[in-house]
């Protein structure tokens, strides 16, 4: 298995809580990966506490990816998440075209809402960059919020049948998405939760049932795709790496719940890192 990969995360830094690249960065890292990050916003804390200090980061990109260039930085997997500007869809769109001879694997996780809602603070034009964030994706992988703003503008829905999981599956197909990954969706004909994927290599369509806990962690799909984007590089299908991811994120779930006062504050990522073992 070849570990000798460097893979860029482009996400949002906390200074207080394990989300975003505080959380990915420990796991991909963990996994054996030389692992880089470019921050698109510098974050005071996460968004759960109400009140927050964001600074963009989209000069600092620009300035970066000139360096980089110069420098002859390559890059094998580039995954994305929170995208603060529509400057920085541009940015990120060279970032991929730059990188176009490694033939990178490219994430995006179009992070911003859950719950029915978009994320304090943010407005309907993160929608939009979204929007244009899929067509570059290899791999997407929106909660069921995200892909219902993303579709429909709207929560449409709260549960979905069989034949709507596969309606909103082939929406982001014709975006551009390769493959897609719809976390957090619930069944209306057997009222359970899955995860909803199609997998472009294998050219399947699947589903990865889960248990839902009622307990919230931000963060919990900065964790899940920093895991599966971590399994897909090892070898591992789509749908073998989002079971592992699933488990990795109910394990960690299961054990903090219990000792974990300020849950505002995200997972204990680092002690968490043995359920990867």
């Amino acid at each position: 298995m070849d570990k000798n990969k460097d893979i860029l995360l482009i996400n949002d830094l906390p200074g207080v809580g394990k989300v975003a690249l505080s959380a990915m960065m420990p796991i991909v890292s963990s996994m054996g990966f030389r692992v880089h990050n470019l921050p698109t916003a510098i974050v005071s804390n996460t968004l759960d506490y109400g009140l927050f200090e964001i600074l963009d980061m989209s000069e600092y990109m620009k300035k970066t990816i000139g360096i980089w260039d110069e420098l002859g930085f390559k890059f094998d997997a580039i995954c994305t998440g929170f995208i603060n500007s529509d400057e920085q869809v541009g940015l990120i769109e060279k970032i991929i075209s730059d990188n176009k001879e490694n033939d990178p694997l490219v994430m995006v996780d179009p992070i911003m809402g859950d719950d029915g809602n978009l994320y304090l603070g943010l407005s309907k034009n993160v929608v939009k960059n979204m929007r244009e964030m899929c067509a570059l994706a290899d791999i997407v992988t929106p909660n069921f919020t995200e892909a219902s703003f993303i579709l429909y503008d709207e929560m449409k829905k709260d549960e979905l049948d069989s034949h709507e999981i596969k309606e909103y599956i082939d929406e982001f197909r014709k975006l551009g998405s390769k493959s897609v990954v719809i976390t957090s969706v619930k069944n209306k004909e057997s009222g359970n939760y899955s995860i909803e994927g199609y997998s472009y290599s294998e050219d399947e369509y699947f589903s990865v049932p889960y248990d839902y806990i009622n307990v919230r962690f931000p963060g919990t799909g900065d964790v899940f795709s920093g895991v599966m984007v971590g399994k897909v590089l090892e070898g591992k299908t789509l749908k073998e790496a989002c079971k592992i991811a699933s488990d990795f994120v109910r394990k960690a779930m299961e054990k903090d719940e219990k000792i974990v006062v300020d849950k505002r504050k995200g997972m204990n990522i680092e002690d968490n890192l043995q359920f990867l073992k």
